[in-house]
C-alpha cells in the first residue's frame, strides 16, 4: 500500500503494540487464502478443458467470472468498510469466500457448469472483499515510512498460497485424468473447495473473536507536496496506478492461466507434470516477493519496479520465441520479476492521497477486472495463431507498467 505522508495522514490505534502485531500476523493469513484461491484457477483451466472439451478462450470463463467480481465488488467493498470498518469488511469477505467454496459440491452433484461459475463468482466477491480490506489495513498498521515493505512482505504469503493451490490441483485434479467422465471431472473438484470453505470458516471465527486495533484516518491534509484540494481524479499518478494494476492483473491471469498449456504442449509434460511445474513457478514468486521486500531498503520501489518490467517483456519475447527448455525456463523466471508488481503497483497507486486513500484503494481493486479482460483475448490468440505468440500480448502490458514505474508514478 502507499507510503502515506506522516504530516497527510495521520494514525491511531487504539490497540497496545502487541494486538498490532497480532492484526497484522491474522491479516496476512488472509494473503495466503486468496492466493490459494487464484492460483487453483490455473488448473481449473485446464481441468475444463479436458472435461467438458471447450476451446481455451471459452475455459478461460474461470479468469472472467473471478477477476470480474473484483471489479463489481471493489467500490461496494469500499462503501461498506468506509462505513462499518475494516473488521467487519474482512469478516464479511471471508463469509462469501466459505459460500462460494461449499457452493461448489451442489454445482458438482448438477453437473452444470453455469452453477459451477456462479460459485467461483461468490467465492471471488469475498477475495474482492478481503483485498479492499487487507491491503490498506496492513499499510496503516505501522509506521508509513515502511508501508511498501510491509505490504510486500505480507503479500509474500500470498504466494505461499499461490505454491499451494497448483500442487493441490496437481494431487487432486489430475490424479485420474485418462477418459474422465464429467461426472468424476466434478468429482475432482468438489473436495478442494469443500476443504477451503471449512479452514476459511475457522478463519473467519478467529478473526470474530480476536479485537482487532481501530485504524482511523485524519481527513486533513496540510502537506503541500500532496495538492491539498484535489479530487481523487486529479492525481495523475493514481490514474496511471489504475491502469498499472488493470495491466498487472490482465497479464497475470493471461500468463498463469495458460501456462499449463504451453509446457505441456511445447515441452512434452502431462497436466499432472505441468501443474507441479507450475508450483515451482510459484516458489519462484515467492522467493521473488521476499527478495524484492529486501531490495526495496536499498533501491526505489517505483525504480525496482520498473527494471523488473523491462526484464519481464524481455523474457516473455523469449518465451514466445518457442526455444524449447530455455523458453520454459524464461517462462518460470517470469515469476520472479512479476511478484512485486502488484503490491507496488498499489502503493505507488495510492501514495499520498491522503483523505482519499480507502476510496483510491478500491478503484485500483478494481483494476483486478483486467484478469477478466485479457484470457480470453490470449486464449483467441493462441487457437488463432499459437500459444507461444500470445505470449507477446502480456509482454506489451509490461511495457507500459515499466513506465508507469520509471515515470508515470511520481507523485506531481
Amino acid at each position: 500500500m502507499a507510503s502515506i505522508s506522516p504530516s497527510t495522514t495521520s494514525v491511531k490505534a487504539t490497540a497496545p503494540a502487541g494486538n498490532v502485531r497480532l492484526a497484522f500476523a491474522l491479516v496476512t493469513s488472509l494473503f495466503f487464502l486468496w492466493g490459494f484461491a487464484i492460483s487453483m484457477l490455473d488448473g481449473l483451466n485446464k481441468k475444463v478443458q479436458n472435461v467438458l472439451h471447450v476451446s481455451r478462450a471459452e475455459s478461460a470463463w474461470v479468469q472472467v467470472v473471478t477477476f470480474g467480481a473484483y471489479f463489481l465488488m471493489a467500490l461496494p467493498a469500499g462503501y461498506f468498510m468506509k462505513r462499518y470498518g475494516y473488521k467487519k469488511g474482512i469478516l464479511f469477505g471471508l463469509l462469501l469466500y466459505a459460500a462460494g467454496g461449499f457452493l461448489v459440491y451442489p454445482a458438482g452433484e448438477a453437473q452444470s457448469w453455469q452453477f459451477f461459475l456462479i460459485a467461483l463468482f461468490i467465492l471471488a466477491c469475498g477475495l474482492a472483499f478481503l483485498e479492499t480490506a487487507a491491503n490498506p489495513y496492513v499499510s496503516v498498521l505501522g509506521t508509513p515510512e515502511t508501508s511498501e515493505q510491509r505490504l510486500n512482505l505480507a503479500q509474500s504469503f500470498n504466494g505461499l498460497g499461490a505454491i499451494t493451490g497448483p500442487l493441490v490441483g496437481g494431487f487432486l485434479l489430475f490424479a485420474n485424468t485418462a477418459n474422465e467422465s464429467v461426472e468424476e471431472g466434478f468429482d475432482s473438484i468438489q473436495l478442494p473447495y469443500l476443504v477451503v470453505g471449512g479452514l476459511v470458516l475457522l478463519v473467519a471465527l478467529i478473526f470474530y473473536r480476536t479485537p482487532l486495533p481501530e485504524i482511523q484516518e485524519e481527513t486533513l491534509v496540510t502537506d503541500a507536496q500532496s495538492h491539498s484540494g484535489k479530487t481523487l481524479f486529479q492525481h495523475a499518478h493514481f490514474r496511471a496506478g489504475v491502469l498499472a494494476q488493470f495491466l498487472n492483473v490482465g497479464a497475470q491471469g493471461c500468463v498463469w492461466g495458460f501456462f499449463i498449456n504451453y509446457a505441456t504442449e511445447l515441452s512434452n509434460l502431462t497436466d499432472q507434470k505441468a501443474s507441479y511445474l507450475l508450483s515451482v513457478g510459484m516458489v519462484i514468486f515467492m522467493i521473488g516477493r521476499f527478495a524484492g521486500t529486501f531490495l526495496m531498503r536499498y533501491v526505489k520501489p517505483n525504480v525496482l519496479l520498473g527494471w523488473y518490467s523491462v526484464a519481464i517483456v524481455a523474457l516473455l519475447i523469449i518465451v514466445s520465441l518457442h526455444l524449447g527448455q530455455v523458453s520454459l525456463y524464461a517462462l518460470l523466471g517470469f515469476f520472479f520479476f512479476q511478484s512485486i508488481t502488484f503490491p507496488t503497483i498499489f502503493a505507488l497507486g495510492v501514495k499520498d492521497l491522503g483523505q482519499y486513500t480507502k476510496q483510491g484503494s478500491s478503484y485500483i481493486i478494481m483494476g483486478i477486472v483486467g484478469g477478466a479482460v485479457f484470457p480470453p483475448v490470449m486464449g483467441w490468440i493462441a487457437d488463432n495463431s499459437s500459444i507461444a505468440n500470445s505470449f507477446l500480448l502480456p509482454a506489451l502490458f509490461f511495457a507500459v507498467i515499466g513506465w508507469f514505474g520509471f515515470k508515470g508514478s511520481q507523485v506531481k
